[in-house]
């Protein structure tokens, strides 16, 4: 899995900024203020009484957060937390400048890898995916690219990890609709685990949740943030801001009201677990104004994501950021401009969790194929992040003296040593004409279908490696999830 570091300058990798300090300084401010005087309004009662007895000021659904309590609260979020995947094989560390690509969650469509239609998402789809992203090299985490349509639809968000957890070694980020099916992931989480005890020393999740833009958090996404603050599960809490729609039209206006819904989780998060892992960001882009959507590939996105990623820095958050996305309908140009655009300027920024990898249409719809593809993008985009080693031996004076002028390195010791370690494409088409023409003339869009298709044949991923016993231990929380919500269905008929 590919993990680059980035903005270092001991190592002096690329550099990449969009605010000044002053800049950053007085976003902060802003949402100091808007927390402050605004606030919040927060369906959520125990909540509430929590935020009051700490000095927050409450009336009715109205909540304001005084600046001592978000200061304590980012005072002890953790600058380090470990996430281990479920078979003890790989860790992935959450901390300042990791970079991490992978999916997004919930759309309700998904173009089918073999037909190339547009057809609703189905739970085979999730195992799919999570193997896909397990072959992927540049892919660093898992979501599923959809909801699932053909099972209990109260329980999609349960059988969407069952299934993901089991076909991947990777991070998975998880969603839910209610605490119950929250609590549902983190026992399938725990029986992955091995137990609770284990678990607890090594989270093999994050959880993902949302405020609503502007400043408001439901019951269920404040009762989930509480949930997992209580069972010490890393958690992103990030609002989706439509600039011009649920946010101000100003860049500036956005990232201040973004900065604050983020801040309400995390005051809440560790007021309960002081040194919980909560993850800030969120989709950030416009309203486009001519077709009334929500712009996934226009270049604010990347620009806004970019400058948030700075403010998650400066207050000393982990970074929950967008790219690889775009408005297009299918795969075509348009889907690989928008997505190299968000890719690039997401890993120089140094965001933590770089999701929506794979989205079509605006976030309505997934595609594997616009993975596979973003891979590629991605893989391009580490080598210029990870910017150019200078010392004594790849400075290379004694090699350039001794081959000397008119000379051929191509077959020397250290051209072997260091040629070895060059990007190489799997998809980028680097032939001659006569080359790719007796090849059978395939365009890029051939060769990531073939890819796709290749991974889906062949590919197991982990699944053979689960244990018997660990199986039965997930269907038995799936069918009393399914028990539970018939229950509550028949109450709800009386």
């Amino acid at each position: 899995m590919m993990s680059t570091r980035t903005n270092q300058t001991i190592n002096q990798t690329a550099q990449f900024s969009i605010l000044s300090q002053d800049q950053k300084q007085r976003i902060f401010e802003g949402m100091i203020g808007t927390l402050r005087n605004t606030g919040v309004h927060l369906h959520h009662e125990q909540a509430r009484e929590l935020l009051k007895e700490h000095g927050a000021l409450v009336d009715g659904v109205s909540v304001k957060i005084p600046q001592n309590l978000v200061l304590d609260a980012l005072a002890t979020v953790p600058p380090v937390t470990v996430v281990q995947s479920w078979d003890g094989t790989r860790k992935t560390l959450i901390e300042k400048n990791q970079v991490l690509f992978g999916p997004g969650p919930t759309p309700p469509n998904f173009t089918d890898p073999h037909t190339l239609e547009r057809r609703k998402y189905v739970r085979a789809d999730a195992a799919m995916v999570a193997r896909i992203c397990q072959a992927l090299p540049n892919i660093g985490f898992v979501q599923s690219l959809g909801t699932i349509s053909d099972v209990t639809v109260s329980l999609a968000d349960v059988y969407e990890f069952a299934e993901m957890v089991q076909n991947t070694t990777k991070p998975i980020l998880s969603w839910s609709y209610t605490r119950d099916t929250c609590s549902d992931i983190h026992q399938i989480a725990m029986a992955m685990a091995g137990g609770e005890d284990a678990f607890k020393q090594c989270p093999n999740y994050v959880f993902y949740g949302e405020p609503i833009s502007p400043l408001l958090s439901d019951f269920h996404a404040m009762d989930k943030v509480m949930y997992n603050a209580e069972h010490g599960v890393p958690q992103v809490y990030t609002p989706c801001c439509i600039g011009g729609g649920t946010v101000p039209a100003t860049h500036a206006g956005q990232l201040v009201c973004a900065l604050s819904e983020s801040m309400l989780g995390v005051v809440v998060a560790q007021l309960i677990n002081p040194g919980t892992c909560v993850i800030m960001g969120g989709v950030q882009s416009i309203m486009d104004m001519q077709y009334s959507v929500y712009a996934y590939g226009a270049p604010e996105l990347g620009l806004l994501s970019a400058a948030l990623t700075e403010m998650a820095q400066y207050v000393g958050l982990p970074m929950f950021s967008t790219a690889g996305c775009t408005d297009t309908k299918i795969l075509d140009p348009q889907g690989a401009i928008e997505a190299a655009t968000s890719i690039h300027s997401a890993m120089l920024s140094g965001a933590n969790f770089i999701h929506d990898v794979g989205y079509f249409e605006s976030g309505m719809t997934g595609s594997v194929l616009q993975l596979v593809m973003a891979d590629e993008q991605i893989g391009m985009s580490h080598v210029v992040a990870r910017g150019i080693d200078i010392n004594d031996e790849t400075l290379a004076v004694a090699e350039i003296c001794n081959v000397g002028p008119g000379g051929n390195y191509s077959d020397t010791d250290h051209t072997k040593k260091f040629g070895a370690s060059l990007w190489q494409p799997t998809l980028m088409d680097r032939q001659s004409y006569e080359d790719w023409a007796t090849q059978g003339r395939k365009t890029m869009k051939d060769r990531i279908i073939e890819k796709t298709r290749d991974i889906i044949a062949n590919f197991e991923g982990p699944i053979s490696k689960v244990p018997e016993d660990t199986k039965k231990k997930i269907a038995d929380i799936l069918q009393a999830a399914e028990a539970r919500e018939a229950e509550k269905a028949g109450a709800e008929n009386k």
